[in-house]
């Protein structure tokens, strides 16, 4: 029996063994968690290597029932953690009393959706090794100053680490994607909050990115700085040269004027 990708679900099964195992070495326990929860599993590529791993138990997620079912079948010492359900609709609070780290080869068309999910339970998810289209792991992975950051690198690196780890191609997978694949993992940092207004912080970073190519003096015009603000010299850059810690300070001084 096998699963019939669905292009609908974003579905590229990985075939290739090596780089399922590669994958499934990168989670290193950071955090002390006891727990994994792999989302969108398929057949199983990535499961087989997780549940040989003693120093967690592996949980499974996945919206299509056909893979559900093919799941329960070749996995029956996983029944009572095999989750029929969207990841996005899912409340992280509620799964485990516990933290917990995430794995995936994520579908590429709501990747950053997951991330989200992710960063409004940061404080839950300690590790996250995923596969995303390379174009957005790099994005994720990309320091200051280039042109692939972006709001999700500035909020995701708020609170992590994050690593690209390796570059994987179209025919590994089938059906083939008509783009590469990235390997990334998120370690968190000791962030616990930042140290300004964490919804305001959101506001200024998509703000500033929304228009990229103007300064910040123009692109944070909807915000309604104050006067006072006007001659600061951050203000001056645009959003891809501020550094995490840059937004923090951006952020406080909006909140002070």
């Amino acid at each position: 029996m096998k699963v019939k990708p669905k292009k609908h679900l974003g579905q590229h099964f990985l075939k290739d063994k090596q780089i399922a195992e590669n994958i499934v070495n990168l989670l290193s326990l950071h955090g002390g968690y006891t727990k994994v929860l792999e989302i969108g599993p398929g057949m199983g590529v990535l499961t087989d290597f997780l549940i040989t791993r003693p120093d967690y138990e592996t949980h499974l997620i996945d919206i299509d029932a056909e893979s559900i079912v093919y799941l329960k079948k070749k996995y029956p010492q996983l029944q009572n953690r095999i989750i029929q359900g969207d990841f996005l609709r899912l409340n992280l609070d509620t799964l485990f009393d516990e933290p917990f780290a995430i794995i995936g080869n994520f579908p590429y068309n709501i990747s950053s959706q997951i991330l989200f999910n992710i960063l409004d339970h940061k404080n839950k998810v300690p590790e996250v090794v995923c596969m995303l289209q390379r174009e957005v792991a790099q994005r994720l992975a990309s320091p200051p100053g280039n042109k692939e950051y972006g709001i999700l690198s500035v909020l995701l690196q708020a609170y992590y680490t994050i690593e690209y780890k390796f570059t994987v191609h179209e025919g590994v997978f089938d059906p083939p994607p008509k783009v590469k694949s990235g390997v990334i993992r998120l370690l968190r940092n000791s962030v616990e909050k930042l140290d300004c207004d964490e919804k305001l912080f959101k506001q200024v970073v998509k703000q500033g990115f929304n228009n990229r190519r103007k300064t910040l003096r123009n692109a944070l015009k909807p915000l309604h700085l104050p006067e006072s603000m006007h001659t600061h010299p951050l203000l001056d850059k645009r959003a891809e040269q501020l550094s995490v810690a840059d937004f923090i300070e951006l952020t406080k001084l909006a909140k002070e004027a």
